[in-house]
């Protein structure tokens, strides 16, 4: 499959995902134009918040290659990524990302990221949402174990 028809699955998911009751976004990750995982938001059905298409999609890739590395793969997306979502494609090391509707445009009908876009770059202490640091000492000893730990797999 090309690129725009790639684009035109991502879309009829996110509405078909209106139809049935989930919000109005699907993603598509392929590589070398073959389709490895789709999926649509589940926020509401799955009572997730994380549940957005792109999570829900790399999800299903990894289990299908049974890899947390989808290298080589992109997204198409029918509205452009939530920062948890960029974090997520990032995390999962896609190679490109193409998408339909801006965030503007989903920010216009009640789906806005701005306040997460305006609190990341924010010192802790003037986020919205208070962030205190508590047992940093004991939190170390994990680090420190994986920073020892010799047979671990790097991700």
């Amino acid at each position: 499959m090309n690129n725009e028809s790639l684009m035109r699955r991502a879309i009829a998911l996110s509405e078909e995902s209106v139809g049935t009751g989930g919000g109005p976004f699907g993603a598509v990750i392929a590589k070398d134009g073959v389709v490895i995982a789709e999926a649509s938001n589940s926020v509401t059905i799955d009572n997730d918040p994380t549940a957005h298409a792109e999570v829900n999609a790399i999800r299903a890739a990894c289990a299908r290659l049974r890899s947390f590395d989808l290298s080589g793969c992109e997204i198409y997306c029918s509205c452009e990524p939530c920062p948890m979502c960029l974090g997520a494609i990032y995390w999962a090391r896609l190679g490109h990302i193409y998408f339909a509707n801006d965030r503007k445009a989903a920010g216009a009908i009640g789906f806005s990221d701005d306040l997460i876009y305006n609190d990341i770059p924010l010192d802790l202490d003037k986020r919205s949402i208070p962030i205190d640091v508590l047992l940093p000492t004991e939190g170390a000893k994990a680090f420190d174990m994986w920073r020892d730990k010799t047979d671990k797999t790097e991700y």
